[in-house]
């Protein structure tokens, strides 16, 4: 089993296994592939110790990933709220922050339902 940047990734195909590292995607997976000579259709334990340093190096020079990209994420969000801007609000209350409707979903942000009692007559 491989490790790259913290992460130890499966034995699948490269291009694959790449995406279990937090910031890197499959377009971004198969750029990396191709810019270290790497085969991307090969497994992951098939590679030489020269490649996967090569996948390391390339990684750690050119792409902002996990804890720091974790880290610049919540600050962002973070400076959001301190401004008190329209989205900093929408993240504050725990709401969706790109104008999606409430009113019947986003049950992701919100929670649970809180059932209200109706109104008696």
């Amino acid at each position: 089993m491989a490790r790259i940047a913290g992460v130890d990734l499966p034995n699948k195909h490269v291009n694959v296994a790449l995406t279990y590292i937090y910031g890197i995607g499959r377009s971004s997976a198969n750029s990396i592939c191709k810019k270290t000579g790497v085969n991307p259709e090969v497994q992951l334990n098939a590679l030489s110790q020269d490649d996967l340093a090569a996948l390391r190096a390339f990684i750690d020079a050119n792409y902002k990933i996990e804890g720091r990209l974790r880290t610049e994420i919540g600050l962002n969000i973070k400076r959001l709220m301190d401004i008190g801007c329209y989205r900093g609000l929408r993240h504050r209350k725990g709401l969706p922050v790109r104008g999606q409707r409430t009113r019947t979903n986003s049950r992701t942000r919100k929670g649970k339902r809180k059932t209200v009692a109706g109104k008696k007559i």
